[in-house]
């Protein structure tokens, strides 16, 4: 079967994850393992070379999880790439993903700000710690304002500066979204889009983002359709 092209539309930001191999999941299986700050340092010095606003991330030992906004539809595979090929080298191993990315396109006001929790909740979800806050290798730190977790490459995405007026109202409001959660439906909801590859959002949504985005951006109806 012939991989579905990439989704992409200008302007949007995106939600990606990609797997490990399971030999880098074994280099990454110690949390004070020297590949996370070497990560954190490639993410920041190549996103702006390959066009590429980082507005959340996280690292675990099995994936990585970015949401990012793209200036052109190549940035986002070329930053991954470029992750990849500098893993290789700092493990001196082959491939160090389990295949290609997955990505999902979050609606602008509804749905971005639950995937920037979801992505800062994934450490929690894999059982390493228990509150998101606790995992060193995520941008939960910068957004709840925790100390010395400032990266000056993260570009907080518009929804986030909804927040709050002033950085503490942001920081604290976000913090306690973030210790809430997202409810079941919506985490599943999230996941669901981000492994089929479709975007995320309602239907007016959607019709306007068809109109722009590089292939279809939800599953079409099954089976045969119907006669006239």
């Amino acid at each position: 079967m012939a991989r579905q092209p990439r989704l992409y539309a200008e302007g949007y930001a995106q939600l990606i994850s990609v797997d490990f191999s399971e030999s880098t999941q074994r280099s990454l299986q110690s949390f004070d393992s020297q590949p996370y700050p070497e990560l954190l340092n490639w993410l920041g010095r190549l996103a702006p070379l390959h066009q590429v606003a980082v507005h959340g991330w996280a690292v675990t030992p099995r994936s990585m999880v970015i949401l990012a906004t793209p200036e052109a539809s190549s940035s986002l595979p070329s930053l991954v790439q470029a992750l990849g090929r500098n893993l290789a080298a700092q493990l001196r191993s082959g491939s160090v993903f389990a295949g290609r990315y997955h990505s999902t396109i979050p609606q602008p006001g509804l749905w971005v700000l639950p995937s920037l929790i979801w992505l800062e909740l994934h450490p929690v979800r894999e059982k390493l710690v228990e509150d998101a806050e606790s995992w060193p290798w995520s941008s939960a730190r910068t957004h709840t304002g925790a100390p010395g977790a400032m990266y000056s490459w993260l570009q907080p995405h518009p929804d986030y500066w909804l927040c709050g007026n002033t950085p503490f109202d942001r920081q604290a409001n976000y913090r306690r979204k973030l210790s809430e959660g997202l409810p079941s439906a919506s985490d599943r909801q999230i996941s669901t889009c981000l492994r089929g590859q479709w975007a995320l959002g309602d239907e007016r949504f959607m019709a306007d983002l068809q109109k722009t985005a590089t292939r279809r951006v939800q599953p079409g109806v099954r089976g045969r359709p119907k006669k006239q």
